[in-house]
């Protein structure tokens, strides 16, 4: 896989130095999703980034953690240009949807067996 490496530049992305719309995220998130089903790694470059928020966060990432493993999320997502007060930001959202999708999937397994008798 050494080369096959997609990077994608949140400036461009975003068109500025805000990452704040969940719409961006979304789009992101979407393009992460079709790298990593496609077997490729993935650099998010965050050089140029002045404000990041938790709602473009859960977006761009959060959601991957109800699809892929924290494991092969980590081996396949690379973050360049970020700075050290919006890594503590990203460890939050992590934290909070991994902690999230791993309740969700206890509480649709709790409803599934009253509902369904299981």
């Amino acid at each position: 896989m050494g080369n096959d490496r997609f990077i994608i530049t949140i400036f461009e992305e975003v068109g500025g130095n805000s990452a704040i719309s969940v719409d961006d995220g979304t789009r992101i998130y979407q393009k992460i999703d079709a790298a990593i089903s496609n077997g490729r790694s993935i650099t998010l470059d965050f050089q140029n980034i002045d404000l990041i928020i938790t709602a473009f966060l859960n977006a761009a990432i959060g959601q991957l953690y109800s699809k892929y493993s924290s494991e092969d999320l980590n081996s396949r997502i690379e973050l360049k240009n970020i700075k050290p007060e919006d890594v503590r930001l990203f460890k939050k959202v992590i934290e909070r949807a991994k902690e999230f999708f791993n309740h969700h999937t206890d509480f649709e397994d709790t409803t599934n067996g009253i509902i369904y008798g299981s």
